[in-house]
């Protein structure tokens, strides 16, 4: 009899169990950016696939969540930078709310960080910016129609990124009013370890202008 899915995904495995880089508590960093970047760097090097690759979860005013995979831009003083289309669930989401939570995964190195806080639009000449630097599919495809509409068909999609991709290559300089950048300022940030002799949970917390750390149970 052929395995269950059940059974199948028991016994699928999950993290290395050897060669794991350790988390001494003691020795991290005062503020959760510096060990973030830190890690993120380490990811990069390890050829980790896509290590930029955040999971970002937000929820509408009545409380339902939602979750997308997007792309990390920066990690500075300020916080924790992506971008999207003002006019997507998720920019609507932000903007009910105010607050969001990212969560990256390095499976080969055993480390998975998680970060929460109120997030703020950027200044429209730093969307501008970023939007500028994009490639031109990717800055095509931000000035299609509105996003997560339904269309009669996936050629809808085709002739307004065709469309779209004639319009950035003959304007370099073109940028789309719809585009913006974000920051999620962390209020709280974990860093988890997996380790053979139990893993390492490292949690950040910001009290005023300063970040109090503390080890938390597996």
């Amino acid at each position: 009899m052929a395995p269950t899915l059940r059974e199948t995904l028991r016994a699928l495995p999950v993290l290395p169990r050897d060669g794991l880089p350790v988390l001494d508590p003691d020795a991290a960093p005062p503020t959760p950016h510096a060990l973030f970047r830190r890690w993120l760097t380490e990811a990069i090097h390890a050829e980790v696939p896509a290590p930029h690759a955040a999971t970002l979860a937000t929820a509408d005013d009545a409380g339902n969540p939602s979750a997308r995979v997007l792309i990390l831009k920066d990690v500075d003083d300020a916080g924790w930078w992506f971008a999207t289309r003002r006019s997507s669930p998720k920019a609507s989401e932000l903007a009910a709310t105010g607050a969001a939570a990212m969560t990256f995964f390095w499976p080969s190195l055993g480390r998975q960080v998680r970060v929460a806080g109120p997030v703020t639009a950027a200044d429209p000449t730093v969307s501008a910016a970023d939007f500028r630097a994009r490639s031109d599919f990717s800055r095509a495809g931000a000035m299609t129609g509105p996003p997560t509409t339904a269309v009669a068909s996936v050629d809808v999609v085709r002739e307004e990124l065709a469309a779209a991709l004639v319009q950035v290559r003959a304007d370099p300089d073109l940028v789309s009013a719809d585009w913006g950048a974000y920051v999620l300022q962390p209020r709280y940030v974990e860093m988890w370890q997996a380790a053979d002799g139990g893993s390492v949970r490292l949690r950040y917390t910001q009290e005023g202008a300063t970040w109090r750390r503390a080890i938390l149970r597996p």
